[in-house]
């Protein structure tokens, strides 16, 4: 069934791992796949370009369809095989509405994130200032307030409810993301369970990213926030 299916990813992209995790929930194992290194620049081959013209992982393709973005991916892998695996779209209204809310906010999460963990990659060093820094990383604590406060409202330890949705596929590589840069768990309490939690999920645990196993420790961008 997954044999029609090809990724070609990268280690740690939150984008990649979303649809990583989506084909374990999914039980479709067994699909063609290919580790890509962005340091490498290997993103940019035209292996990626010919499925993905911007130049960006994950590139993924069913059959004859290709979903280069993860939150389409994920959601046509959920409702083509809705009877296979794990539900990941809840059938109560309110839950359902609550889990579209929160991926969709997932969105926030990860370009805030990205702007204080990649500041110095993405702005030249003459164009860099102080201000951005601060105001980047205060934008990121307020939204990581955010998401420790839904967590505290939640029962049943998931984004949307009592059971496991997409809502956690997409949110989870994101906070991930915080953590392996530093973020520190007494602050953060909620945000910790959730995390440590579901990172037990058979899933997660399969797909954990590559170069993480490798070297286990972070960075410590995120230590102070």
């Amino acid at each position: 069934m997954a044999k029609d299916m090809t990724l070609l990813w990268g280690s740690g992209s939150p984008p990649c791992w979303r649809v990583q995790i989506t084909l374990e929930e999914k039980n479709l194992q067994g699909y063609n796949q290919k580790l890509l290194a962005f340091e490498k620049g290997e993103h940019k081959s035209k292996e990626v370009m010919d499925m993905n013209p911007r130049g960006q992982l994950p590139a993924f393709k069913v059959g004859n369809s290709v979903l280069n973005e993860s939150y389409a991916a994920c959601m046509y892998l959920e409702n083509q095989y809705k009877s296979q695996g794990t539900k990941l779209i809840p059938d109560c209204p309110a839950e359902q509405a609550l889990m579209y809310q929160r991926m969709m906010e997932g969105n926030t999460l990860n370009q805030k994130m990205a702007e204080v963990i990649y500041y110095n990659y993405k702005v030249p060093e003459g164009e860099r200032h102080d201000s951005a820094v601060k105001r980047n990383r205060e934008a990121l604590k307020e939204e990581l307030k955010l998401w420790e406060g839904y967590l505290q409202k939640t029962s049943g330890g998931f984004l949307a409810g009592k059971s496991y949705s997409l809502a956690d596929v997409i949110v989870f590589p994101s906070l991930s993301y915080v953590f392996r840069f530093g973020l520190c768990e007494e602050r953060w309490p909620k945000l910790a369970v959730y995390y440590n939690s579901l990172r037990e999920r058979p899933s997660i645990k399969k797909t954990w990213p590559p170069t993480w196993l490798e070297t286990p420790q972070g960075e410590a961008t995120l230590k102070d926030l």
